[in-house]
């Protein structure tokens, strides 16, 4: 059982290290951008935890079969508690409001014919090539050759000045390149727009073309700029001038010739060649009948309203003239594949593509690469935007591609995605290197055949609400999930920046896409534009967990994953489960975000989700001590645990392990005496009260700064990993 038999310090440190790069660990993610996808590890180790009868750890680097069992997952996303319970040989059943997550776990699962997707995905770059290709090309600073390939096209955003009629650049700073990952630091000058090099960003020295002084500090501050003709300020964002206007400043180029010789990267300021080929694609794009382009209005929301704010009213305003030629030719080259499961296929790249070929993606100055639209769970609307190569750059010679953001990046990442559904292993750390395990006996899909015999496993996904399902006759073994936490996701608002190109490409042919849009009134996020409120999450959330409850056999768990810097965030939870008739069993830390992750980094949310065992109540009930006593010792132990996994535990992450532990103690003292028939109001006050004679927030400040100030003193941990077989 998952209560007796999961290792919190085994599961954490191959959490935290799969979080660090999870698409070499869990390749099949790569197949779709998903939000806040979960640790493959921990949903494996909470499957073999509770089914499994060798000891978690031997376990863990062998094959299963689980043939038989029925796992499900109500709010499926992503699908990763599906996909390790369907790797292991589990029947399982998922549900998603979200049109959007029933697709992407459907092409995670379903098979592919490997060497027929590779021969498409190579004919329709070739194809593209040639109708686009030479919009991607530029002279070579160095040796002069005209057909070096451009991995980034870096643009600032301009205004045009009320005074002068001038138009403003708005550049928050001059630093093009650090001198990380290229020799020396790279930067704009303000006056002429000269690209220059120095070695110290404090002390720039003078441009070499017009002698200006270079600085790092840009004019553009505070939604102020001033006009460099006339010295007038300009105000920004202002929707009234309706889209942003952006001017092409630099580019990232590959030349493969100087390659051999050339240290660094090579960057250059536009030509006058450079600004043809966007004068030539801006010609092509107003001569072009669009068919697959979608014209649909973005609307309102939470994160959309900052595009609102910007002037931005349609999606396709969110791409630039090069960027919607190239897409409309790929839907137009994907629409007509014969083979349906190849086109599906291309299609879930193309909108996976769309992260990249936007103009709200950014330049990554340290790491020297494009940050996609949703490298923050949000609409990031920045004052300088990198437009990456559609094509990609694929490198022969060494068998990776060159820059990010193209078809041959999506490409590949979707063949290794699907080459690990048909191979998946685990990565063993060891004292020199991580090492791959391959699991020969599991594998990812609905049906396989080895040696003339044929395996077929049940894989149900449907979109639509959990709550509103019918009753399962057979019953679960388990329900894993990761529900939405609150507010902290707007999953439609930002899915429907893809979902309305793969509607416009595919949506005939599948009915959960008949909707215009991903958002629906059952999606259980809060959202202030929407008037969903706590009351609305906590029945939601009570509705599908007690038609889970209902349909679980006798002795399985309702297993969940959650975390959020506000205690007031977990009172549906303990709703939830009070309502559904559960005890929960246990409350277990595991790492689920990396803390370098651009939407926590430098914040002070946590990085450790709990994971909520829940069963069928103990109808006597239970109480629970008041006095602190317990919330301080399972911290205690809890954090000895996630340390020897290998956790640098914070004070966010402590913040949320009290959390987790309060919410479990309110469940079990409540349980007994539970009025399911009250108000949705009155059941979460009467939960916000049993968490304040828990000790609430005081008590949790306590342990936390406790543990902080007066950590005990554990007795040195043994390995983590000497004693897995």
């Amino acid at each position: 059982m998952i209560e007796r038999d999961f290792d919190i310090s085994f599961i954490a440190g191959l959490a935290l290290r799969e979080k660090q790069i999870q698409q070499n660990y869990r390749p099949v993610i790569a197949v779709h951008k998903w939000f806040a996808r979960r640790p493959g590890a921990l949903f494996r180790g909470l499957l073999l935890a509770e089914f499994a009868t060798e000891p978690l750890p031997e376990a863990f680097f062998r094959s299963q079969n689980f043939k038989g069992l029925r796992i499900a997952d109500p709010f499926m996303g992503g699908g990763t508690p599906l996909l390790e319970a369907n790797r292991t040989g589990c029947d399982v059943i998922g549900y998603d409001v979200n049109p959007m997550a029933h697709w992407i776990v459907s092409e995670e699962i379903q098979q592919i014919d490997l060497v027929a997707y590779r021969k498409a995905t190579q004919r329709l770059r070739k194809q593209l090539e040639d109708k686009v290709g030479r919009l991607y090309r530029t002279r070579c600073g160095s040796c002069g050759f005209s057909a070096a390939d451009v991995k980034y096209f870096l643009w600032v955003k301009v205004q045009r000045c009320h005074s002068c009629g001038t138009d403003v650049p708005l550049f928050p700073g001059f630093l093009l390149a650090e001198n990380r990952r290229h020799p020396k630091n790279v930067l704009v000058c303000g006056s002429c727009g000269e690209l220059n090099e120095c070695e110290d960003r404090n002390q720039p020295g003078r441009c070499l073309a017009c002698s200006r002084q270079l600085t790092t500090s840009g004019p553009a501050k505070r939604n102020h700029c001033a006009c460099q003709s006339c010295g007038a300020v300009v105000s920004y964002p202002d929707k009234s001038l309706g889209v942003p206007r952006h001017r092409l400043f630099a580019i990232e180029y590959y030349c493969p010739n100087c390659k051999p010789s050339h240290h660094g990267r090579f960057y250059k300021k536009p030509d006058v060649d450079d600004h043809e080929r966007v004068a030539s694609a801006e010609r092509s794009w107003r001569n072009t009948r669009p068919r697959f382009v979608p014209d649909d209005a973005i609307l309102g929301g939470d994160e959309s309203g900052r595009l609102h704010r910007w002037g931005y009213s349609r999606y396709a305003e969110m791409f630039n003239a090069r960027q919607l030629l190239g897409l409309e030719w790929s839907s137009r080259l994907i629409a007509e594949q014969s083979d349906e499961r190849i086109k599906h296929a291309l299609a879930t790249n193309l909108s996976d593509l769309l992260r990249y070929q936007n103009m709200l993606c950014r330049y990554d100055t340290a790491a020297l690469k494009s940050l996609d639209i949703f490298s923050i769970h949000g609409f990031p609307v920045g004052l300088v935007q990198c437009e990456s190569n559609l094509l990609g750059i694929p490198n022969s010679k060494a068998g990776l591609n060159v820059g990010s953001g193209g078809w041959s990046n999506i490409a590949d990442k979707y063949s290794r995605a699907k080459t690990y559904c048909d191979y998946p292993f685990e990565v063993r750390p060891g004292k020199k290197a991580n090492g791959r395990v391959h699991l020969t006996g599991e594998w990812i899909g609905e049906c396989r055949e080895v040696e003339k015999v044929k395996e077929v496993r049940s894989v149900d996904l449907r979109c639509g609400d959990a709550g509103a399902a019918d009753a399962d006759p057979i019953g679960f073994d388990a329900v894993l999930t990761d529900p939405p936490y609150f507010g902290n996701v707007q999953y439609a608002e930002l899915m429907d920046f893809c979902y309305v190109w793969l509607r416009r490409l595919v949506g005939h042919e599948k009915a959960s896409f008949s909707a215009p849009t991903t958002r629906n009134e059952k999606e259980l996020t809060a959202n202030e534009n929407m008037n969903r409120g706590i009351g609305h999450f906590t029945e939601g959330l009570a509705a599908v967990f007690e038609k889970m409850a209902d349909g679980m056999k006798l002795n399985a768990p309702l297993v969940f994953t959650y975390h959020h810097n506000k205690l007031e965030a977990y009172y549906p939870i303990a709703v939830a489960i009070l309502d559904a008739g559960l005890s929960c069993t246990a409350s277990l830390p595991c790492p689920a975000e990396m803390g370098a992750s651009i939407h926590i980094n430098k914040t002070s949310s946590s990085i450790v989700d709990t994971v909520f065992v829940c069963r069928r109540r103990n109808r006597t009930g239970q109480t629970v001590r008041a006095d602190g006593t317990d919330l301080i010792g399972h911290l205690r132990s809890d954090v000895a645990k996630l340390r020897a996994g290998g956790v640098n535990v914070t004070a966010g992450d402590l913040q949320c392990v009290c959390y987790g532990h309060l919410t479990r103690m309110a469940v079990q003292h409540l349980q007994k005496g539970w009025e399911k028939q009250a108000s949705t109001e009155s059941k979460l006050g009467t939960v916000a009260s049993h968490l304040q004679q828990l000790g609430g927030i005081p008590l949790v400040d306590e342990a936390v700064e406790r543990e902080l100030t007066e950590p005990a003193h554990h007795d040195k941990p043994l390995p983590l990993f000497d004693h897995v077989v």
